[in-house]
């Protein structure tokens, strides 16, 4: 009865979210089916157990979020995204336009800007790009996901993504932990997911499957050359700085030595290997600043931009904490005691029972960063005490939470797709194939690479 519960919880969280319910009611209707049908005291399953993840999840993770919410900001009003995405338009040419997306979320989103900034920044300009190649807009919703959610969120060694930086804090590694399996593994998923869309888009061309825009458009909004904007060039430079004041770092403070004194350079070094969370937040931060001071000129005002950065991490971060809040619940009972039991005592290699059991967790909650948040204090210490070194366990299983995770309940579809004026039954189809189907292809790949390392 306590499984059927858990199952019963997770179809109405599924069919409320593909209905459009709202996520926090969506979220809290269903922890209640999984409390009363396994016997949780109501007021500590929601006033402890949900309430408990909810903002245990969101506090630890606030800065991150509000660092890459308020850079995204700062680079989309800037013109700064624009930028860097017609100038790979110029140069790819107009039929690339999905292949132009694809690059260019995963330019802002391995640079440090959360996925859900990441999709509001770069649809107004997709739309305009898959309507001059006259590509259906379902197909922009893939390649978003694919630039944004895939081998950038969790596979690319040295990626500020929550999910990286979860899996980092927890097993005591680095953001660019097991290089070779994150390489492989977004190698797999870029060149899957571009095939994929090149697929889909050349049997729409032969079908005569065109662009369609939704009410909710405003397509004049996001012409080129509708506001002043920067030099590609001068507009990548934030991004560089992300990502080289996160990978140098790392890469300085792993040739310490031993004996290494304590000074500025070397306890900065030292801070950011061991502050996996803060320390993205810190490199976000100081290329907001770059963005503020080299692009001046081109930001209306420097207080409005902060400010509606600042308040646009809350709806992203809360969404998923929601959702977390669910899993909280699902923790606490003895369905989920079962199921962690199965996974340890099933007989599988460890890392084949890791990769299975963080992806389920995942599509649980919906979240690859609140399955990792789950499953981590729950399941890592198991397959560590296994013999799976920590670096390998990171790189798996941190890829295998982007699987499953993109369920019709995942709080960055649901927003996705409201953003985009489109219907589970439109789009995600395509975003299932990008996002849930190749990545557990590039899982089972990366198992059984990594299986061979140890």
């Amino acid at each position: 009865m306590e499984t059927i519960g858990v199952l019963l919880g997770l179809a109405l969280l599924i069919v409320l979210a593909l209905r459009g319910t709202n996520i926090f009611i969506a979220s809290i209707v269903s922890a209640l089916v999984v409390a009363v049908t396994n016997g949780l005291a109501i007021a500590t399953a929601f006033g402890h157990d949900y309430t408990g993840a909810m903002f245990g999840f969101a506090g630890k993770y606030f800065l991150l979020f509000l660092a890459g919410a308020v850079f995204g900001r700062v680079m989309g009003e800037t013109g700064a995204a624009a930028s860097i995405a017609h100038a790979l338009a110029d140069r790819l040419g107009a039929r690339r336009a999905l292949v132009i997306v694809t690059f260019a979320t995963a330019l802002l989103t391995y640079g440090g800007v959360n996925v859900f900034i990441v999709v509001f920044a770069t649809y107004p300009l997709g739309l305009v790009l898959v309507q001059r190649a006259n590509i259906p807009k379902r197909l922009l919703g893939a390649a978003i996901g694919l630039g944004a959610g895939t081998f950038t969120m969790t596979a690319l060694p040295g990626s500020p993504s929550i999910q990286n930086a979860i899996s980092a804090q927890n097993l005591g590694t680095t953001l660019a932990a097991a290089p070779v399996l994150g390489l492989v593994a977004g190698a797999i998923m870029l060149a899957l997911g571009l095939g994929y869309l090149e697929w889909q888009q050349r049997r729409a061309e032969r079908s005569g499957d065109g662009f369609r825009s939704a009410p909710t458009d405003v397509l004049a909004e996001a012409e080129e050359g509708a506001q002043p904007a920067p030099h590609w060039a001068l507009a990548s430079m934030p991004l560089i700085v992300v990502v080289a004041t996160i990978l140098v770092p790392l890469w300085m403070a792993s040739r310490l030595p031993p004996d290494a004194g304590g000074g500025a350079l070397v306890t900065v070094l030292r801070f950011a290997r061991d502050q996996q969370i803060l320390w993205p937040g810190v490199a976000m931060a100081l290329a907001t600043l770059l963005a503020v001071v080299s692009m001046r000129r081109f930001l209306p005002s420097v207080k409005s931009a902060l400010g509606r950065g600042a308040e646009s991490s809350a709806l992203p971060l809360l969404n998923t904490a929601a959702v977390i809040g669910f899993g909280g619940v699902v923790q606490a009972t003895t369905a989920f005691n079962w199921f962690t039991g199965l996974m340890i005592g099933s007989g599988l290699p460890p890392l084949v029972s890791a990769a299975i059991s963080v992806n389920i967790v995942a599509g649980i909650v919906g979240s690859a960063s609140g399955g990792l948040g789950i499953w981590m204090p729950t399941l890592a210490q198991y397959y560590l005490d296994a013999g799976v070194p920590p670096a390998i366990l990171h790189r798996v299983v941190t890829v295998a939470a982007g699987g499953f995770d993109t369920m019709p309940h995942c709080g960055v579809v649901i927003t996705f797709f409201t953003i985009m004026g489109m219907t589970h039954r439109e789009a995600y189809k395509d975003l299932f194939m990008i996002c849930v189907a190749i990545p557990v292809v590039a899982t089972v790949v990366i198992v059984a690479l990594g299986m061979t390392m140890y």
